[in-house]
């Protein structure tokens, strides 16, 4: 993708449109896991990896019925923990994300889960994209864009960014973001997309001919 003065302009415009357009679609995107506390939606999102939403939004609840605070959750068992989220896959590495995370909240935070990207990127198990959504959806806080497999596949359709076929390199992805998109837009941009992605822009056989933003899209041919 050709970074010249123009085609930023015309992607910024562009971005412009799209934000209108999803608002139009989805005006109350928001997170699709059920939480009630930011340390709640931090381990829905640890246990979301390799995840989907709707496993999650079962297990979560078990898990979180009998350690509902970082102090209590620090103190259990990795065996009980295991058993409780064996079922969203991975329940080995996200066990001991989540003790581990869980203890450094208590130790380091007081108990509390820390409110800024510096704070939340110091625990075990996460990384830039969990920390945003934490921020974003917990906290209200514009600090990134959640760059997940939908965001990242939508943000390459639309020329909003350009890592290459099958490039997995989310930073690049939210930093381009970024730039294009306003800031108080930044955590609905994640929701929506991601929506987007699911029920009109998959990965496979994309609903062109039913998409709101095609006429904003350079993939389909049929840009204004």
């Amino acid at each position: 993708m050709l970074d010249t003065s123009e085609a930023i302009i015309d992607r910024k415009r562009r971005a412009r449109r799209i934000t209108t357009s999803l608002r139009k679609l989805y005006p109350d995107a928001g997170c699709a896991l059920n939480f009630n506390t930011p340390f709640e939606l931090l381990v829905s999102t640890i246990l979301s990896a390799q995840c989907t939403d709707l496993m999650v939004n079962k297990v979560a609840p078990n898990l979180l019925g009998k350690f509902p605070t970082p102090r209590k959750l620090a103190a259990a068992t990795p065996r009980t923990v295991e058993k409780i989220i064996h079922s969203t896959g991975f329940f080995r590495q996200k066990t001991k994300s989540l003790l581990n995370a869980s203890k450094k909240i208590v130790t380091d935070f007081g108990g509390e889960v820390p409110d800024t990207m510096e704070g939340l990127l110091t625990l075990p198990g996460v990384a830039r994209k969990t920390a945003n959504c934490v921020l974003g959806t917990a906290f209200g806080k514009n600090e990134g864009v959640v760059v997940d497999t939908h965001v990242g596949r939508l943000a390459e359709r639309l020329r909003l960014t350009w890592t290459g076929r099958n490039s997995k390199d989310a930073l690049r992805i939210e930093n381009d973001l970024r730039e294009l998109f306003a800031r108080k837009d930044w955590t609905y941009l994640s929701h929506a997309l991601i929506l987007h992605g699911r029920q009109v822009c998959p990965a496979r056989k994309p609903k062109c001919a039913e998409c709101e933003l095609a006429r904003n899209c350079p993939s389909t041919g049929t840009l204004d």
